[in-house]
């Protein structure tokens, strides 16, 4: 087995191996492995304390923040109150200053009793009752030996665990399913009774002792479960469901939540009544001893424990399913399902899951059901990007602000102070620098600093000078008529998105005002008294950002940006300010580019104008882009017009996918497989496949071999495994331009 060793995170205690009840599902006492019969009723001493010996050692060893330790049986309460005072005392004290103990419970409720519950309150142990469903569904299978039902002192038990002074213990409701029950009746039944959550569990079953399925319909499971989601669904998701909530995370490239969904490392290990260290105790289903690891407690540490082969076996992600598995689309929800449940006699656990078919089913179904509303606009909607970018510069902002005002900078109090003042005037306000992309390129930058900088207030000079300078530009565009002490460097004042003066006899480093004044504004300081009359002009010592509209108005209004001490983000060199003549020999290319793009892909050439917003000349060959925010390109300074339009495509769609993946989850769990790309002779990882599927979209209008290719990717992404709904939607929207594309072109002919 490879890869690290994962470390335990959860622990199941048994405390009792015995249970009051006699339910005909249960994986302990009914199905293959019948070890329950040798061990000890209750739990020793011995046992209790070389466990909580070992849970601490393993957590000190690994720096655990924190374990859970779930009480389990059996019947856990038939231990009695006094036992589980000492393994509470004994775990608590073990972990004491090592790592949070979160201790739970999970109980058939049937001895539950305030003596118990006041205990759980003194040690913080909360509690999960297993009920599934009304009385008619529950009684199918949660009979006392005698065939009595247990369904009105399981509700008793619920009763007393919501009074005021134990309501906070309550961990919610366990319901294993059973496709004969009315999916409706069991889960109103569970919600009358006001859970803080509900947990839905397949029965457990093999290959070799298939599930119930009454009508042999291979999804009536996930119909029963569907049915459910439905219900919940149309009542705004009142409680949390784990089952369909793990379903959700990882449709939208996050985490499953539970074991028996998803392709996460499982961290869970069992403690039986006599101190054996065995696997999750489910695999009894499969057969006698399939849960057995040889460990104990007394002998042997949790490290062991975590490098047997059982355990290793469901610690490897996709390497860990077969070969079905790794190439199903869904296997990034599914995970394979339960281990558990793939066992078949003389092929072991390399099987698919005998829910195979249900997880199928239900996993689609919950995408279907949910995909237009969990789908971020953005990933269609042009508006909404730019809206989704602004909010994250924003955030990033906001996230400097924070780490500054905890540093002590008065530098920084100050421009913030000033900054705000800006924002609630009735002008434009600073929205508008903030959208400058190169802004998001300081506010990275800075961040970086502070991340390495030790903490002292001297840490907050320098992003408070960009920050000055920002809300001085942002006052001069239209803010209120507001002095700004900004500093300069180098005898140079530079104001984001407007230029740069040269300040005539000033030192080095220093500090000047600069206010709004008519359409320009005025700098005093440093020995310098100057007024810039009209921002897009040059005069002495001023150097304006300039507009590509300046050489035609039949092109974008775009900033060429070749001052921002920023721009230097693109990993190719950005070229110095441009003379006059070679600036207007690259516009003059641009202007042309634009004119050409407009005639051959009108609609593309729509689309960049609306997106972008400043271009910047680099020094490469290609166009590239850098760390900023949306809006930003780079293009190469040295190239001719069909060059440059080409460039403009490409560079555009890059920028945009950028942005989109700044915004939203498009894939998840990338390098895990990798795809055959069109253009490319080694396989590639998703997010390389659907950056270039993306960007050769964009391209169709031009380039009928980008078309091409972009089409056999997206044939090739409709089976990828790792794209969430949200990179499944943006995949359905390349189709749909590709297709416009076509029509366009037929029409032509």
């Amino acid at each position: 087995m490879t890869g690290p060793l994962v470390p335990f995170r959860e622990i199941v205690l048994k405390v009792h191996s015995r249970c009051d009840l006699a339910c005909d599902h249960c994986y302990i006492y009914e199905h293959a492995d019948q070890s329950w019969r040798t061990r000890p009723r209750t739990i020793s001493d011995d046992a209790i304390i070389w466990t909580a010996r070992r849970l601490a050692e393993h957590a000190k060893t690994h720096a655990l923040p924190s374990v859970t330790v779930i009480l389990h049986g059996g019947e856990p309460l038939l231990a009695g109150p006094a036992r589980l005072r000492r393994i509470c005392e004994e775990l608590i004290s073990a972990l004491d200053g090592v790592a949070a103990l979160d201790l739970r419970i999970h109980t058939n409720g049937l001895q539950l009793s305030p003596r118990y519950l006041d205990l759980f309150d003194e040690f913080g142990v909360r509690v999960g009752i297993s009920l599934d469903g009304d009385r008619a569904a529950n009684d199918r299978h949660r009979r006392f030996a005698d065939g009595r039902s247990s369904h009105p002192l399981v509700l008793r038990a619920v009763e007393l665990l919501h009074q005021d002074r134990y309501r906070h213990l309550d961990l919610g409701l366990l319901c294993t399913v059973d496709v004969r029950n009315d999916p409706v009746a069991v889960y109103d039944a569970l919600m009358e009774l006001d859970p803080p959550r509900i947990d839905f569990l397949l029965p457990h079953a093999t290959w070799d002792e298939p599930p119930l399925r009454p009508g042999g319909s291979p999804t009536v499971y996930a119909d029963w479960i569907l049915t459910v989601f439905d219900r919940w669904d149309r009542r705004r998701r009142p409680v949390p469901v784990r089952l369909f909530e793990s379903v959700l995370s990882t449709l939208s490239g996050g985490s499953s939540l539970t074991e028996s969904l998803g392709l996460a490392p499982t961290d869970l290990v069992v403690v039986e009544t006599d101190g054996t260290l065995e696997q999750v105790d489910s695999l009894k289903s499969a057969y006698e001893g399939a849960a057995a690891t040889g460990f104990t407690v007394f002998d042997h540490s949790l490290d062991e424990v975590a490098a047997h082969p059982g355990i290793r076996a469901r610690q490897l992600g996709l390497a860990g399913v077969g070969e079905t598995c790794r190439q199903c689309p869904v296997v990034r929800s599914c995970g394979g399902g339960l281990y558990t449940h793939r066992y078949r006699g003389g092929r072991d656990f390399d099987n698919t899951s005998v829910y195979c078919t249900d997880l199928e089913a239900l996993i689609r179904g919950v995408e279907q059901r949910t995909a237009a509303g969990s789908v971020p606009p953005a990933v269609t909607d042009a508006a909404a990007l730019r809206t989704e970018q602004h909010e994250l510069a924003w955030l990033l902002l906001a996230g400097l602000h924070d780490a500054l005002a905890g540093r002590g900078s008065e530098d920084w109090a100050r421009a913030w102070e000033l900054m705000e003042a800006v924002e609630h005037s009735d002008g434009l306000g600073f929205d508008e620098v903030l959208a400058h992309p190169y802004t998001v390129s300081w506010l990275h930058e800075a961040l970086d600093v502070l991340e390495q900088e030790p903490l002292g207030a001297a840490a907050g000079t320098a992003p408070a000078a960009r920050l000055s300078a920002a809300v001085a530009a942002a006052a001069v565009r239209g803010g209120p008529e507001l002095t700004v002490p900004v500093p300069y460097e180098r005898g140079v004042l530079y104001l984001p998105t407007l230029g740069e003066l040269r300040l005539t006899g000033a030192e080095e480093h220093g500090m000047v005002q600069v206010r709004p004044m008519g359409e320009g504004f005025l700098v005093r300081g440093a020995g310098n008294e100057r007024r810039i009359t009209r921002l897009a002009e040059p005069a002495a010592g001023w150097r304006p950002v300039r507009r590509l509209r300046q050489r035609a108005e039949a092109v974008p209004d775009l900033a060429i940006d070749d001052l921002d001490p920023h721009r230097d983000c693109y990993g190719v060199p950005a070229a110095p300010r441009l003379g006059s003549e070679a600036a207007a020999d690259w516009t003059g290319r641009l202007a042309a580019a634009w004119s050409l793009l407009r005639e051959r892909a009108p609609r593309q050439a729509d689309a960049a104008a609306a997106c972008l917003t400043t271009l910047t000349p680099l020094s490469g060959r290609e166009p590239a882009v850098g760390r900023h925010g949306l809006g930003a390109l780079g293009l190469p300074l040295h190239a001719d017009v069909p060059e440059l339009a080409l460039a403009l495509l490409r560079g555009h769609r890059r920028a945009r996918f950028q942005a989109l993946r700044e915004v939203t989850d498009l894939y998840a769990q990338d390098g895990w497989w990798s795809h055959q790309a069109p253009w490319a002779e080694a396989p590639v990882p998703v997010s390389e496949l659907l950056a270039g599927a993306y960007e050769r979209a964009g391209l169709a209008g031009v380039d009928p071999e980008a078309a091409e290719q972009a089409l056999r990717a997206l044939t090739t992404l409709e089976r990828a495994a790792e794209l969430t709904v949200s990179g499944k939607r943006l995949l359905t929207r390349l189709g749909e331009e590709l297709g416009e594309e076509v029509n366009r072109d037929l029409c032509r002919v």
